[in-house]
């Protein structure tokens, strides 16, 4: 059984930063497909489509067949544990910090057997367990072994939470604090345990629905800042940049139209302001603060999280210049994880389907609630996924547009959604 976490003691700054020991991260590029797999929740391995095998390690070719026809295929992770052994001594700098460390072989259901490494509530061999899929610290794919039935504190887990970036205890800056889902954002983040919760807002003198509801709760701390104001991001970051684990950048500006529909530039470029070069505004002064703080053990800068839209992947011509804002900060996002992951960062990008606010009223169901959004981020931040897709809209976006982007964009050009 897990013990509680209990909150980390304050660190002495008498003591000097440790840089971060990344674990091992070379990967083939076949293999990389079960990372890809992972960031998005998935435990995958290849399916030989000839003698239906399914194999791991990854190969070009089939164990049994040879046959070079294989698909990446979802699996159950059912298996049972056939042996546990505990790493001791290790000559990589990652491990060596982190020892002991629990290892098992794992029968899977479906045929291969795999070396995995083992939650601390997974029992003597044999025993029934079920493998999952996870990122560890360098971004890459590693296989875990869970036990069958988890306890209330399981996520509590210290090799657990080594792969995912549990806001329980952290301290996290949500960058706007005025939309409903800021809010939404801020209520989900204090429901999972953060320890503080700084919320950005501009304007202050704005009076919104739900703005003082969230300012007094005990864990919040209002704090002024405005992405289109470059002093005004880096006056916080002076303030608590060294302090904060995680960065949620829910900020936005939504406007509906396209290019011939309005003239001029001027909301075009608000949305761009915001949406891209806010994200890079706040990149540039708190990057740097992160990326210099991962290595704080359990009160360790973890996670960077930017909300982005599925209207990224391919635009949408009636919320044009909108769509095209989010695909620039989507590429930016992109720039930023790859910055990011030596330190052992992890980027979460969110693309939700359209929310339930004003700049969507006028688009039928289904639409994403703020509160479900909230729990989305939540959940990635806990699981340690890299890129999101809630609500139905975008999952049938996701699914269209891996199939054939450009079949998706005729057909967004024509009326459809």
């Amino acid at each position: 059984m897990t013990m509680p976490l209990m909150k980390p003691r304050r660190k002495n700054p008498i003591l000097r930063t440790r840089q971060m020991n990344l674990p091992p991260g070379s990967r083939g590029r076949v293999a990389l497909n079960l990372t890809a797999a992972a960031a998005e929740g998935r435990f995958e391995l290849q399916v030989c489509q000839d003698c239906l095998a399914v194999q791991y390690p990854p190969r070009e070719a089939c164990h049994r067949c040879l046959s070079a026809r294989l698909k990446w295929r979802a699996q159950s992770g059912e298996g049972t544990l056939l042996g546990i052994t505990t790493l001791h001594h290790s000559n990589d700098p990652f491990f060596r910090e982190r020892l002991p460390w629990r290892l098992g072989l794992v029968q899977l259901d479906a045929g291969p057997s795999l070396i995995v490494h083992l939650h601390g509530e997974v029992g003597d061999a044999p025993t029934a367990v079920r493998v999952g899929a996870r990122l560890d610290r360098a971004g890459q794919a590693v296989l875990i072994g869970f036990p069958k039935e988890g306890t209330e504190h399981m996520a509590d887990d210290k090799m657990l939470r080594e792969m995912s970036c549990d806001p329980k205890f952290r301290k996290v800056l949500v960058t706007d604090g005025k939309t409903a889902v800021g809010q939404a954002i801020v209520q989900a983040l204090v429901k999972a345990g953060a320890d503080i919760v700084w919320v950005g807002h501009a304007e202050p003198w704005k009076k919104l629905p739900g703005f003082d509801d969230i300012a007094a709760l005990p864990q919040v701390t209002m704090v002024p800042l405005d992405l289109t104001n470059g002093r005004s991001v880096t006056e916080l970051a002076g303030e608590i940049g060294g302090k904060v684990d995680i960065v949620i950048n829910n900020a936005e500006l939504h406007r509906t139209h396209g290019i011939a529909s309005r003239r001029g530039t001027d909301v075009a470029k608000a949305e761009m302001d915001i949406n891209y070069f806010g994200l890079l505004r706040l990149a540039q002064e708190f990057g740097p603060a992160l990326k210099g703080r991962s290595a704080d053990g359990e009160i360790g800068a973890t996670a960077w999280v930017n909300l982005l839209s599925v209207y990224a992947l391919s635009n949408y011509p009636s919320h044009g210049t909108f769509s095209a804002s989010k695909a620039a900060a989507h590429s930016l996002a992109q720039c930023l994880r790859a910055e990011m992951r030596p330190a052992g960062i992890r980027v979460v990008n969110v693309f939700p389907g359209p929310i339930d606010d004003e700049w969507n009223q006028n688009l039928p169901p289904p639409k994403v609630a703020p509160a479900v959004l909230a729990s989305a981020i939540v959940k990635a931040l806990r699981e340690g996924l890299e890129d999101v897709y809630p609500g139905d809209v975008a999952q049938e976006w996701l699914e269209r547009w891996r199939e054939n982007p450009k079949v998706l964009e005729r057909e967004l050009a024509a009326g459809g959604s």
